[in-house]
């Protein structure tokens, strides 16, 4: 009996423990907390990518068939979480810590998934069984596609990959923009005081309207004909969200919890395409809004918000998801793209199948969190600590 009710006790404390894990935020490997709400927003974002790339395929693309007609603009909310997150974990570190160190902790934070979602953009491109004859590149072209890729380097077009510049796996344009805003904070932004970021961000911000306001859309960047696109789409939100974190006790303290915010960021994705009138691309400027108004609104919101009742658990997981959802679902969608253009599926069959494609990515980028990039992460991070304290 005493054995049993031991037993019992144990169980009993080993769920408490795994409650208060769960209810408690998680934290930096720093000891910083982290904001949840804004993990878990970013976890929203991804998941409105995932089905716009999904639904669009579905579709053919059909602008007046597609439901979620801005939800790339999800990459210009990265790009602002990301100066803001970065100004957190980084800015007051530079006392002890160098610009290789900086780089080396960004590297291994980001690079383990690009690697692990370019090859499966390899096996993608060379196993796709609805192909047929589309994805023939020549194995030097192959090659080159694959080593430029694993550097998450642009390289020239393949066969049946539109003009990506990151062809094995389209989305890997948006972290190459990444790396680039972490060596300018890196190398100059941290360096600058909030009055010269706050007027950098103005001055990239005019860039940005007035380039969405030309091309009526800032769907922009990813391919080798907008590929000027992809820094003006970074710049803005990038500076802002840094300049917002220097600026976090002089501004506004909204709360409104992950749950109204998400729903204002998917209401903001589901808007319609809107048309050009009088010469004036509309569409072009409500993408520009969102990214130049609404988006350093949700940001601030998510900075001083709390989850929520019952919230937290599902904020962190989204948090944790959301960058490998992000980076590897579209090899499996390159799959689907040719299915859908060749492998004669019935109305029910497009249905059923983009259905399933959604809990089956979810559980690729949980398999692809729990046994790639956090073992990869945490035997780096021993690695580096080791080699810092023999320095």
């Amino acid at each position: 009996m005493t054995d049993i009710a031991s037993a019992a006790e144990w169980a009993n404390s080993a769920r408490t423990d795994t409650a208060a894990l769960d209810a408690a935020p998680d934290r930096t490997a720093t000891g910083k907390e982290h904001f949840e709400v804004l993990d878990g927003l970013r976890g929203t974002a991804a998941l409105m990518v995932v089905l716009f790339h999904i639904q669009g395929i579905t579709v053919g693309w059909d602008d007046s068939r597609v439901l979620l007609h801005h939800a790339p603009l999800a990459v210009d909310f990265f790009f602002a979480l990301s100066g803001f997150v970065v100004g957190y974990a980084y800015d007051d570190r530079w006392g002890t810590m160098t610009a290789r160190h900086f780089l080396a902790l960004r590297l291994i934070r980001l690079h383990p998934l690009v690697i692990l979602g370019v090859l499966l953009g390899l096996a993608s491109y060379l196993l796709d069984p609805f192909a047929g004859t589309a994805q023939d590149a020549p194995l030097g072209t192959l090659l080159v596609a694959l080593g430029m890729g694993l550097l998450l380097l642009p390289s020239w077009p393949l066969p049946n990959r539109w003009t990506d510049t990151h062809p094995l796996n389209g989305p890997c344009w948006s972290l190459f923009q990444e790396y680039i805003g972490n060596l300018a904070y890196a190398f100059v932004l941290r360096r600058l005081p909030a009055r010269a970021l706050g007027a950098l961000a103005v001055l990239s911000g005019v860039v940005l309207v007035v380039s969405a306001a030309r091309l009526g859309s800032l769907d922009q960047g990813s391919a080798w004909d907008s590929f000027w696109m992809a820094p003006v789409r970074l710049c803005f939100p990038f500076l802002t969200g840094l300049w917002l974190y220097r600026m976090r006790d002089k501004l506004p303290r909204l709360r409104l919890g992950w749950l109204p915010l998400s729903a204002a960021m998917v209401l903001a994705m589901i808007a319609p395409t809107l048309p050009e009138v009088g010469g004036i691309k509309l569409n072009g400027l409500y993408d520009a809004a969102c990214v130049v108004l609404l988006f350093p609104a949700i940001v601030m919101a998510g900075r001083h918000s709390d989850a929520g009742r019952g919230m937290l658990g599902l904020c962190k997981a989204s948090g944790r998801i959301s960058y490998p959802i992000y980076i590897t679902h579209f090899p499996f969608l390159y799959i689907w793209m040719n299915y859908v253009a060749n492998g004669n599926p019935s109305r029910a069959d497009l249905i059923g199948v983009g259905i399933c494609l959604v809990p089956f990515l979810l559980l690729v980028a949980w398999v692809a969190y729990t046994f790639w990039d956090e073992p990869i992460r945490n035997h780096l991070r021993a690695r580096l600590r080791r080699h810092l304290a023999r320095c």
